[in-house]
Parts: C-alpha cells; sequence; structure tokens
C-alpha cells in the first residue's frame, strides 16, 4: 500500500500576502517529507522567510534520507536540516532592511514505514490520528501562552482567545542558531499524520481536526474541509495544512 498524502494553504480571508508554505516529498512507496512553515515579519520579509525555509530543509533530506533509516539517523538528518535552514534565513534577512527581523516557524515530520520522526520550531503543529482512536497533538508549542498552560495559568481553550496567543518564543532564522524538539511517533497503516499552522488550530478544536478526519467521506477532500470551516469561521491568519495517510 502506497502512502497518500495531501497539503493546501490558503490566505484566509483577511491577509493580502500568505506568508505560509509547505511541501510534501515523496521518497518511495513507505517514505516521505511533510513540512510546514509559517512566516513573520515585515510585509515582504515573512513570506521569504518561509519559502526559503521550505526549499532549504528539503533539499537536505532530500541529499541525506536513505532507503532505511534509524530513529536516530533520521533524528540527526531533521537536526542537520534545520541547521542549515535557520543559518540560511538569517543569513538573509541580513541582506537588506526589509528582510531584517523576519523568521518563520517550522514543523516536519519524515515518515518511514512505521515510524514518523517529526521536528519542530514554534507553534506550527504535527496531529497524530491513529486509525480507530482519537487524536493526540505530537508537537508542543514554542508559544507565551503554551508556557502559561503549562505553568496551569491558562486552560487550552483560554489559551485560543488570549492576547498574547501569536507571541512565539523560539523561531527559525531570528538567532544565529535554534534548537528544535524532535519527536519519534510510531506509527501504522491507516493512521494519518496532519501538520498545520496557527491560522488552522486557532479556529479549530483538536476534538472538530479529528472528526473531519476520522468521518470524513473522502480522506482526498479532508484539507479541503478543514480550510472551509476555518474560512467560515473568519480565517484572519492564513491557513495551511498537510496530511498523509499510512
Amino acid at each position: 500500500m502506497t502512502m497518500q498524502t495531501w497539503g493546501l494553504t490558503d490566505p484566509g480571508n483577511i491577509r493580502q500576502q500568505n506568508q505560509d508554505a509547505y511541501a510534501i516529498v515523496s521518497f518511495g512507496r513507505d517514505r516521505a517529507l511533510l513540512i510546514v512553515c509559517d512566516g513573520m515579519g515585515g510585509a515582504k520579509s515573512g513570506n521569504v522567510a518561509s519559502s526559503l525555509a521550505v526549499d532549504v530543509f528539503t533539499e537536505e533530506v532530500r541529499r541525506s534520507q536513505k532507503k532505511v533509516m534509524s530513529k536516530e539517523q533520521a533524528e540527526t538528518m531533521l537536526l542537520n536540516a534545520l541547521s542549515l535552514t535557520n543559518k540560511a534565513v538569517f543569513e538573509q534577512s541580513a541582506l537588506s532592511e526589509e528582510f531584517h527581523g523576519m523568521g518563520t516557524t517550522l514543523v516536519a515530520a519524515y515518515l518511514m514505514k512505521d515510524l514518523a520522526v517529526i521536528i519542530n520550531v514554534g507553534d506550527s503543529r504535527a496531529y497524530h490520528v491513529p486509525i480507530g482512536e482519537g487524536i493526540s497533538l505530537v508537537t508542543r508549542d514554542h508559544s507565551i501562552v503554551e508556557y502559561m498552560v503549562q505553568r496551569g495559568e491558562l486552560t487550552y481553550e483560554q489559551a485560543k482567545n488570549h492576547p498574547v496567543k501569536n507571541v512565539i518564543t523560539r523561531a527559525v532564522g531570528t538567532e544565529e542558531t535554534v534548537e528544535g524538539d524532535l519527536y519519534a511517533c510510531p506509527i501504522k497503516k491507516d493512521d494519518c499524520l496532519l501538520l498545520c499552522t496557527d491560522g488552522l488550530s486557532n479556529e479549530m478544536a483538536d476534538q472538530e481536526i479529528l472528526f473531519e478526519v476520522a468521518h470524513g467521506v473522502r480522506k482526498s477532500d479532508c484539507c479541503d474541509r478543514l480550510l472551509s470551516i476555518a474560512k467560515n469561521r473568519g480565517a484572519p491568519d492564513n491557513v495551511t495544512v498537510a496530511m498523509a495517510v499510512i
């Protein structure tokens, strides 16, 4: 059985420019890379940061991935790709005033036959939907509200409407180095993995995402349905989602 993948990105209802970027790269029947980035900066730089990050990261994974890799090898590959990506965005930000201070979130998943190795920086997310089970948020946001939730100062629902909900504590390209968090997620046939920017996760509860993934008529329409729901609720931000069914 070949892994199936889909993805889309949309500026949303309010923003003129889409500063999100994503890529899906297949390396064979049971190997693929999914990456989603949400750029930030001035009007001319957020989209540069996210597009550059996607390009550099995918090119490095394409260069270094192998047909058979251990968890540790995949983790090292993603860390190296992140390091190169951070360097590229950071150096680009120094080239002109309009790029100054730009950066991007990044969440990427390298999918193998029975394992997804995931890396994230910022508040773009990876969800795992095991067949016949619930939904689990694999990544942890690098954001002020996530820190407040972990300290017991906010609930997740309060965090969604908090004034600083969009303030992240870590980004690709804003400093000379960046630390990404790694996760290893066992996967099996018919499981689903979904990556998204906060343009989706701010508009939908995890259980609503689960319902669309698990109970939608066709998996191929799932990304479109998720986007439609976000836009019907206002979609003030760009919306990006990438999904794989194992």
